[in-house]
C-alpha cells in the first residue's frame, strides 16, 4: 500500500464516519469506540484461548491431532453428508 492510497482511503473513511455521525446524532468517536472495544475484547479472548492450548500441548496435557488424519476425517464427514 502506498502512503497516498492509504491517506485517500483514510480520508474517505473519515468523511463517511462524519456523515454517519451527523445522521444518527452521535459523535464520530462514539461510533468507533464501541466496535473497537468489542474487537479488542474478542482479540484478548482469542489470545487467552491460544495461550491455553499452546501450554496444554507443551505441558503434555493435550496431544495434537495428526494433520493428515484430521483432514481425512473432515473429508470423510463431508462426503458422507453429501451422500445422505
Amino acid at each position: 500500500m502506498t502512503g497516498r492510497w492509504r491517506e485517500s482511503k483514510l480520508g474517505r473513511m473519515v468523511a463517511h464516519l462524519k456523515e454517519l455521525s451527523a445522521t444518527i446524532a452521535r459523535a464520530p468517536e462514539a461510533l468507533v469506540e464501541d466496535p473497537m472495544a468489542g474487537y479488542l475484547e474478542e482479540l484478548a479472548q482469542l489470545r487467552d484461548t491460544l495461550d491455553a492450548r499452546y501450554h496444554g500441548i507443551k505441558g503434555g496435557h493435550v496431544k495434537p491431532d495428526d494433520v493428515d488424519e484430521a483432514f481425512h476425517r473432515i473429508r470423510t464427514k463431508s462426503e458422507d453428508r453429501r451422500r445422505a
